[in-house]
């Protein structure tokens, strides 16, 4: 089942309408159902699903603004008391409905985004707020970073991220990120798993841009407590993936040099779409002592235009005895998928130990058939 199929369900609408027909005067049940799933609906996408339905629940809540939000607090913590909706991405179009009508009324819509965010996430609507009211705003962040919800908490690091997928840019914080930091700062012991991982995604958005800060950051935060060493790793992933020295030992992984690589394979050369790349070698720990080395290969993936496109996949990272000799055997699924698109031709594979690209990349050929 699609993804806007699971998270748009009829049983969820059902249990949601049922709720807004207890909360909301007048409401018309089947008027509603009518409206959200009409003749458009099967068509629209994920977030066009959204918009829709925030169109809708404008048109069943109060007109002015106030009483509306009002009525979205109300219903908001009913679904959370009753526990239902778990998983459902429907209520969070009230959050998009504070973005689009509440953008003029930001005292109002903050004390509204702070309740509706205990249920669901308001990442993406807060962005226009921070545009707009960009001082204040990040001041309420920084409050926020210390409220006792967890979830409130994660929005405040969730919500100002550089590099939000699937959400408008802010570009200024791409180039200074320092009242980012100062929120990040409050948050990087959180007990909560869930807004560690946000803490860690801030950093590593913010690593693209100022790969020397994040460094920074790092060795200052780096071996504090257990929690702010799991962000701090995360958080590094793109500057490790990339071989960025200053990462690599940060992190204690020995040199490059230290390793051999003997014996690789490509067990299949020529593949077809849905099929397994498979590959071997052997790593080969030449030194005297126990070493950490973490193992990736990097595809190069031919583009359209003809182009070869390199993107690093890890295969492990661990301590290798000294003088030991393993054999490493690894599988890469060409299964269809929506986030990448494949074309036919020669692709190239490369293994990278420590950071450094070891073996040079070596050719293969997808194809869609193979007769």
């Amino acid at each position: 089942m699609l993804l806007k199929e699971t998270l748009y369900s009829k049983q969820q609408f059902e249990v949601f309408s049922n709720v807004l027909e207890k909360k909301i005067v007048d409401f018309d049940k089947q008027k509603f159902f009518n409206a959200v799933f009409d003749k458009q609906w099967s068509g629209r996408e994920l977030k066009q699903r959204m918009r829709h339905l925030t169109s809708v629940l404008y048109s069943v809540l109060p007109s002015n603004y106030f009483k509306a939000t009002d009525k979205i607090i109300e219903i908001v913590d009913f679904i959370i008391q009753k526990k239902l909706m778990e998983g459902s991405f429907i209520p969070m179009s009230f959050a998009e409905y504070v973005e689009i009508y509440g953008l003029e009324n930001y005292q109002k819509s903050i004390v509204t985004f702070e309740e509706i965010t205990k249920l669901i996430s308001c990442e993406f609507a807060v962005r226009p707020f921070i545009l707009k009211y960009e001082e204040k705003m990040m001041q309420q962040m920084l409050k926020w970073s210390q409220h006792e919800h967890q979830n409130v908490r994660r929005l405040s690091s969730e919500g100002c991220r550089s590099r939000l997928p699937w959400s408008m840019a802010l570009p200024k914080f791409k180039n200074n990120p320092s009242l980012i930091i100062l929120i990040l700062e409050n948050l990087k012991n959180d007990s909560s798993v869930f807004v560690q991982k946000s803490v860690a995604n801030n950093l590593n958005d913010i690593s693209k841009d100022n790969p020397k800060l994040v460094i920074e950051i790092a060795e200052k935060w780096i071996g504090k407590t257990k929690n702010t060493d799991w962000i701090v790793k995360h958080a590094c992933r793109t500057l490790l993936k990339a071989g960025n020295m200053q990462a690599m030992q940060l992190f204690g992984y020995s040199s490059a040099e230290m390793t051999e690589i003997t014996n690789f394979e490509i067990k299949n050369k020529i593949i077809k779409i849905g099929e397994n790349l498979e590959f071997s070698f052997n790593l080969f720990n030449k030194s005297e002592k126990q070493e950490i080395i973490r193992i990736e290969y990097a595809l190069y993936f031919l583009r359209a235009n003809g182009s070869l496109s390199k993107k690093v996949f890890k295969i492990n990272e661990k301590k290798h005895l000294p003088q030991s000799d393993i054999l490493i055997n690894k599988k890469h699924s060409f299964k269809i998928r929506t986030t990448r698109k494949y074309y036919e031709g020669k692709q190239k594979i490369s293994l990278i130990i420590n950071g450094k690209e070891i073996e040079k990349p070596t050719e293969f050929q997808l194809k869609f058939n193979i007769n």
